[in-house]
């Protein structure tokens, strides 16, 4: 009982059709009602729903049809809606066949084309996917992945080799939805979908990020406007969310709810905090914070807003209203559910409606890719099939091996460039394996998998039978198929039963678990293996498969980093200019990629008027690698809008090159190309050929006037015989505008104008010079600092502060600063606290260049710098350059190579400008001396850490 539905302003339209439901609401909604106060406390009691009907019929006494017309109405809007269906999408298929029939016949068609030498050798495998696909009624979900995938490869759209476990089908491979022959990487089927999986399959797509939306909107169009919409999902009010707008709302400065929530640590609870975070507990006791954090306890959980999935798309076989309510997203108009995917798909959700979800993710490597190819094409004229490489190439290898990976998918973080040096990968399943080991957990298995490709005489099997399953990854189970395969070998399971088992483990099902275990050992008894066996061999798959990663999934990321590799080996200034384009508006990476063309010996050319296009381009260079070099772009320039290059490009489409500033103004919609972006191109350096930038920027408005005035007399008819003898003069190369004689800027600002407009300094960093001092000094460069790896770790840095904020303690009223330190590559957040501040607060200021040992913090996902020492870079008040030191370590004889392995690894962590000697036993007295090839900073702990290694 109740009359919430009464308040709604729509009841004419919504009931227009009913006319007993619209006037039995109109009747309610209509009548004046009494004892308002009294009735809104009862509705807005936690217990108004539980009153009794002699209750309600008290309470609108005055008015009983209220009572009895909303029950009529309620049961006029009775929906039962049906859980657990599997609703599939409809393919459009000849009449006279079943999906199934169609599905198959397709895929012998494109067997024919993918293997017209082996179709006899692929059939057996071929039917026994399209069994158990059609068997599961999933033929139409294939047919319309290979419609839309095609269709995408055929607009030039790049595609993912796949993900997930997709890559395992044969006939996905076959319809050319993934591009992973699964036969010559060895991934089972049953991984993807097998007899006993009780889910549907999961096919998830990569597509390059700036051409995502062409594709979902194809979709649409194919299968019904009515019938295609992108998923809801609701954000939440997390706990340092809730503190923040929380402490809005009561009008807290923004300072005091912020320094509260930075005290909660990720994913802990405001309750939890108070638990175990002495500090917040302690602001508790404050009795405005109390109120603050009480609120927040309050809101905490609930649902903060809507936005539209990342991934997800779902396709229904009818309106999509007869399923599921929608909605428009208010930022981009498209329409997306109104439930979310956990009540929309039964592949997340068994209780859910059924309509099976499909991921189009969008990936910028993939972006990367196909500007490169785009761009090989457009300047050699050569077609690079890029899912059709020799994956044996010796360059691809020797570039993972020196760790040399800007660019390179998923391996240009500085903790997997490490692990790629060390392991020297020499064939693709080494970079598979890498991808997979490269997660926590895993991570500590790589030492192990390295000696293993060192020393395979090292390698130990839990059982001989088994080195066919693991001798790829030298002895260790990395992938989630190989416990499969370990259960099928020792215990007989089907692929299918093994990744039932697979599953169990995975998720901890302690009762499957006991249940399999014992299926396990009798199968391994009959097969002949004794009890003691069968127990190793189930503790190896019970530890790995935990944590073992999909071989399918690996293998398709693999690919891609072994792709964009190739192309960095073979087209790289193609390469680096397509990755200058693809990371044009973050900062932080075009830093790096800039870095990198410069170690490339690749020349970067600022923007230029008449040479720069929208994105980098190539053009010719006499200096540079390849002769190529590459040109900055225009919308790459702060403040340079999509308008004003347009119009800038048709100017100079129209008419050629600009032969002065004036002849610019007179070709360019002055409309467009405002006082704000001539003075950032002016900055910037892209009118360098028409004068000095001082003197540019004291007399383009005068110019731009003058050229303005004579477009408009033009345009009246009025023009005279001075003004065609101007634009005589303009149209001769020669012609130059009339500039005041100013003195150029200094480099300084030119410098700064760089920086401001790039976000990043082009032509001349100057911080080079120091950093090139100081570079056996510091422990990494900045961009090369990895949350996965340095958090907690004791590093030395090194760069200039370019931006710092003092403020005072709560405690004390003590003085500390907050402050940004950035070199050549990358910037990182620094605090400096009150005892160290009051030691070096004279060189904490802007463009102070300093080097600092402290410890990496992570703050809000964000790396922090809590600094412990600071000095000035300068040789007199530098330590860590004058203390040069030669360091002997004495290897005992019998020392093993996965130990000296260790060794190293554990030298090459600490750089500094250290030289180690390694004395090794050379069947004498006179050991043999061996200097290190890189350089160490040999601190106290360092030495224990060895002590300890070497056992001394």
């Amino acid at each position: 009982y109740g009359i919430p539905v009464i308040a709604t302003n729509d009841f004419h339209y919504v009931y227009k059709d009913d006319a007993e439901a619209h006037d039995a609401l109109l009747a309610v909604g209509t009548k004046k009602l009494v004892s308002d106060k009294d009735r809104l406390s009862m509705i807005e009691s936690p217990s108004y729903y539980l009153k009794s009907p002699e209750e309600m019929a008290t309470l609108f006494a005055d008015i009983p049809e209220a009572i009895t017309n909303t029950v009529k109405l309620a049961e006029k809007c009775n929906v039962e809606i049906k859980l657990g269906n599997r609703i599939m999408p409809k393919f459009p298929i000849p009449e006279d066949m079943t999906e199934g029939e169609y599905l198959k016949e397709l895929t012998y068609k494109r067997l024919k084309e993918r293997f017209p030498d082996n179709v006899d050798d692929m059939k057996d495998r071929i039917d026994y996917e399209l069994g158990i696909i059609n068997d599961k009624g999933f033929s139409s979900y294939f047919l319309i992945y290979a419609d839309f995938v095609n269709w995408a490869k055929r607009q030039g759209i790049r595609v993912g080799p796949g993900r997930g476990s997709a890559a395992g089908s044969l006939v996905s491979y076959v319809l050319n939805i993934t591009s992973i022959n699964p036969l010559e990487h060895n991934l089972p089927f049953e991984r993807f979908l097998n007899p006993f999986r009780p889910t549907p399959p999961d096919i998830d797509m990569d597509f390059a990020d700036d051409r995502r939306d062409e594709v979902i909107d194809y979709v649409r169009k194919t299968y019904g406007e009515d019938k295609v919409a992108q998923i809801i999902t609701f954000g939440k009010m997390e706990a340092k969310a809730a503190i923040r707008d929380i402490g809005r709302v009561l009008g807290f400065p923004f300072a005091d709810p912020d320094r509260l929530s930075k005290m909660i640590p990720m994913g802990t609870s405001i309750q939890e905090a108070l638990d175990t975070v002495p500090e917040f507990k302690e602001a508790y006791q404050d009795p405005q914070y109390k109120k603050l954090i009480d609120l927040a306890m309050k809101v905490e959980g609930n649902v903060r807003h809507a936005s539209i999935h990342a991934a997800a798309v779902v396709v229904a076989p009818k309106p999509f209203t007869e399923y599921a309510p929608l909605q428009r997203d208010e930022r981009n108009n498209k329409i997306i559910t109104q439930f979310d995917m956990y009540s929309l798909d039964c592949n997340v959700n068994d209780d859910a409606l059924g309509l099976l979800k499909m991921d189009f993710l969008g990936l910028r490597n993939l972006s990367i890719l196909q500007k490169a190819i785009n761009l090989v094409k457009e300047q050699r004229k050569i077609d690079v099939d890029i899912d059709n490489l020799s994956l044996d190439d010796k360059g691809v290898y020797e570039l993972l091996s020196q760790g040399e990976t800007s660019g390179v998918f998923q391996m240009e973080s500085s903790g997997m460039r490490r692990v790629a040096k060390n392991l020297k990968p020499s064939k693709f399943s080494d970079i598979s394996a890498l991808v997979a080991l490269y997660r926590p957990g895993p991570m500590d298995l790589i030492d192990e998998f390295i000696a293993g490709k060192e020393d395979p005489e090292s390698i130990k099997y839990p059982h001989p039978d088994l080195e066919p399953v693991l001798s790829e990854t030298y002895g260790i189970a990395v992938y989630q198929e190989q416990c499969l395969e370990i259960a099928n070998v020792i215990a007989g399971y089907s692929l299918g039963e093994a990744d039932i088992l697979r599953r169990a483990i995975g998720k901890k099902k302690i009762e499957i678990m006991h249940k399999e275990k014992m299926k396990f050992f009798e199968g391994a008894k009959k097969k002949g293996y004794t009890e003691k066996i069968a127990e190793t061999v189930w503790g190896y798959i019970e530890k790995f498969a935990g944590y073992g990663f999909n071989k399918a999934h690996s293998a398709s990321y693999a690919m891609i980093a072994y792709q964009t590799a190739w192309m960095k080996v073979h087209y790289p200034v193609e390469f680096m200019a397509a990755l200058l384009t693809a990371e044009s508006q973050n900062t932080d990476k075009i830093t790096v990629a800039i870095e990198e063309c410069r170690r490339m010996k690749i020349e970067v050319r600022p923007p230029s008027i008449n040479a720069s296009g929208i994105n980098f381009t190539i053009e010719p260079s006499k200096t540079s690698l390849n002769g190529q070099a590459i040109r900055f772009g225009l919308s790459a320039i702060k403040n340079v809008g999509e308008a004003a290059i347009e119009s800038i490009i048709a100017g100079r489409s129209t008419g050629g090159s600009f032969k002065s500033v004036s002849d610019f103004f007179s070709r360019v919609d002055n409309q467009k190309v405002n006082k704000k972006v001539i003075e950032s191109l002016i900055q910037v350096g892209a009118f360098d050929e028409f004068g000095n930038r001082a003197a540019l920027l004291a007399g383009y408005e005068a110019i731009r006037s003058k050229s303005a005035a004579l477009a408009s007399r033009k345009a009246s008819g009025q023009i005279s015989f001075f003004d065609e003898e101007e634009e005589t003069k303009k149209e001769t190369v020669g012609y130059t505008d009339e500039l005041p004689q100013v003195q150029e800027m200094e480099k300084k600002q030119l410098l700064t104008w760089e920086k401001q407009l790039l976000g990043f300094y082009l032509t001349e960093n100057p911080l080079t010079k120091y950093m090139d001092i100081i570079q056996d000094a510091v422990s990494y460069r900045i961009h090369e600092l990895d949350p996965d790896q340095h958090v907690g770790k004791q590093v030395v840095l090194g760069g200039a502060i370019t931006s710092i904020r003092k403020v005072f303690t709560k405690k004390n009223n003590s003085e500390m600063a907050f402050a940004t330190l950035e070199d050549e590559t990358g910037a990182v957040d620094m605090v400096v606290f009150p005892k160290l501040f009051a030691d070096c607060k004279n060189l904490l200021t802007a463009d102070k260049v300093i080097i600092c040992e402290g410890k990496l913090d992570l703050r809000e996902d964000a790396l922090s710098f809590i600094a412990d020492k600071i000095s000035e870079v300068t040789e007199k008040d530098m330590p860590y350059l004058q203390e040069k030191k030669v360091i002997e370590i004495v290897v005992p004889r019998g020392t093993s190579k996965d130990v000296l392995m260790h060794l190293s690894n554990l030298l090459k962590e600490s750089k500094g400008r250290d030289t180690v000697v390694l004395l090794l036993p050379n069947g004498g007295d006179i050991p043999k001396k061996v200097i290190l090839p890189y350089k160490v900073k040999y601190t106290k702990e360092l030495q224990t850490k060895v002590k300890e290694l070497l056992q001394q």
